[in-house]
């Protein structure tokens, strides 16, 4: 086989599935509504997620997509399920079983031990709807007829493509249902480079007593002890109240000490700049970065719930580079 028919052979596999997931598009009504309600009404119960052969792989990418985005799900191995792990389900817990055929003998046993249990709900995934699956699950979902690609109809390519395109659609649905956020989604991350990216302000600030504030009517040879113990280069003015008022950097430090000769008797409001800039605890470390990179500045001031005026933290651009965000 020379190259360029090899090429146009992935070309019509990825085609094949392509023509798959616009029918699976066109097919998406009311059935995947009673699918997404089913999953989202699940309170007291689990998640199961179940399947065989091809379309038992996908069923487990579906449990892992469903747990990483809001939704708690584990998988069931259809075959183990007949020798004892039928006991993994449990009343009030919703059952999905994938099965293009809807007819495996290693889903039958699951079928009819939900279906003895009026507590439990199945739904069933397939393309057959006058299947055993489709005839005696709950809610059916029935995937378009399509055509498999490669060696005359019967290798598994198309339709699993179509199930796992169809098990992000339900999870990112549930996700958006459930408000959940990007901060949610690092929780559950905690390790990897995803981690990385959503590192938040919070996660690399300095607060607390390593914060350097200073008093604005308070003398410059006090703010110079703070800011040389702190080690942060910036400083955090506030007035009486506590609400922050401006920032005095190295920088300001230098350039006003030149220009006076009694420069640790100034008071700090004399020095300072006023409206420092700040961002939100909660936003991306990215986010800090890039203000930083555009404002061409190393450290930010940090607030949350909108009140700037109230600095919890300082972010400093060492702190971002050196969690490897960039």
């Amino acid at each position: 086989m020379n190259k360029l028919k090899i090429k146009n052979v992935a070309k019509d596999v990825i085609q094949y599935e392509i023509e798959a997931l616009i029918k699976l598009k066109k097919n998406l009504n009311v059935s995947l509504l009673k699918v997404i309600n089913t999953i989202l009404n699940c309170k007291n119960g689990k998640i199961i997620i179940s399947g065989v052969g091809k379309s038992g792989i996908i069923a487990r990418k579906w449990a892992a997509t469903f747990s990483s985005t809001g939704t708690p799900s584990f998988f069931l191995d259809a075959s183990n399920a007949s020798h004892g792990d039928l006991g993994q389900i449990t009343t009030n817990d919703v059952v999905i079983l994938l099965s293009n055929s809807g007819e495996s003998d290693e889903l039958k046993n699951i079928i009819q031990y939900t279906s003895r249990n009026n507590n439990i709900k199945l739904i069933g995934i397939t393309s057959k709807k006058n299947s055993t699956l489709f005839k005696n699950c709950d809610i059916g979902f029935e995937m378009p007829t399509i055509k498999e690609a490669g060696l005359e109809n019967i290798v598994p390519t198309s339709s699993t493509t179509s199930q796992l395109a169809l098990g992000d659609a339900i999870a990112i649905a549930c996700m958006n249902f459930k408000n959940f956020t990007k901060l949610d989604f690092k929780k559950i991350h905690p390790s990897g480079s995803l981690s990385i990216k959503l590192k938040t302000v919070e996660d690399l600030m300095v607060s607390g007593r390593k914060l350097p504030v200073v008093d604005e009517n308070s003398v410059m040879q006090k703010a110079l002890k703070i800011i040389e113990n702190k080690k942060l280069g910036v400083l955090v003015v506030k007035n009486r109240k506590g609400a922050t008022t401006g920032i005095i950097t190295d920088g300001d430090i230098k350039r006003m000490a030149q220009r006076f000769k009694m420069f640790d008797k100034l008071k700090v409001k004399k020095v300072m700049k006023k409206k420092p800039i700040s961002i939100d605890k909660d936003q991306l470390a990215a986010s800090a970065l890039a203000i930083m990179n555009n404002k061409k500045i190393t450290s930010l001031f940090v607030h949350e719930k909108g009140k700037i005026n109230k600095t919890v933290g300082i972010i400093h651009m060492h702190f971002i580079l050196k969690s490897n965000i960039s």
